[in-house]
């Protein structure tokens, strides 16, 4: 997903499900000059992020293979951090980021339930409109008709990756931030045959489901 802002220095912010909106520039920017409140995605997944096995204190410290983990795991917390402090200088507002982000998460998610494949093609980037439509093929093909419900507010979301990406040689200032989103929230779901009958299920039951996006 991706909110972007562009400003004297470009700045982006997107997560593994590509979506491109149109945002307000912060205060700041506009008062330095800013012309255009648009910037699609690159269309990438820089580092995707992958959950990392937890490994005991022993064998982090005392091993070689642990060294090089603990060393592997503070890069990646180093380059949070640089992503971050990036995000924070354009205006970023974490706050009305996460709102935004469930927001289309949960249009995403409807729209797969409805097979609604126009309106999914508007906010998610080609590569990622491609892979949707297959999901919804073949889920189609076994559930014909599901019922997804959203169940809000969402129990938790936090950011587990942020990743600055350079979009022009020439101009090390025009950056991408792709910031992977973890989120924990309650969901109904319900699927049914070509009958209407269900067969997997309780749209009256609440289920806790996390999702990295």
């Amino acid at each position: 997903m991706l909110r972007s802002t562009t400003t004297q220095e470009p700045i982006s912010y997107g997560y593994m499900r590509s979506v491109t909106t149109k945002a307000k520039a912060p205060a700041q920017a506009r008062q330095m000059g800013a012309v255009k409140v648009s910037m699609l995605s690159p269309g990438i997944i820089y580092e995707p992020y992958v959950p990392r096995e937890k490994i005991p204190f022993w064998k982090r410290y005392f091993t070689r293979n642990g060294w090089k983990r603990t060393k592997e795991d503070l890069t990646s917390e180093l380059k949070n951090a640089y992503a971050i402090a990036k995000l924070r200088k354009s205006g970023y507002s974490k706050k009305q980021f996460y709102t935004e982000a469930v927001s289309i998460y949960k249009e995403i998610n409807t729209q797969m339930a409805n097979g609604g494949k126009g309106t999914l093609r508007k906010l998610v980037t080609e590569h990622m409109y491609s892979a949707l439509k297959n999901e919804i093929k073949q889920r189609e093909s076994v559930w014909p008709t599901v019922y997804w419900e959203l169940i809000e507010p969402i129990v938790k979301v936090r950011t587990l990756r942020a990743r600055l990406i350079g979009v022009d040689r020439n101009d090390l200032s025009k950056v991408f931030i792709q910031l992977t989103l973890e989120f924990l929230a309650k969901q109904k779901f319900e699927a049914y045959d070509g009958k209407g009958a269900v067969v997997s299920g309780d749209r009256n039951k609440e289920v806790c489901d996390r999702d990295s996006v």
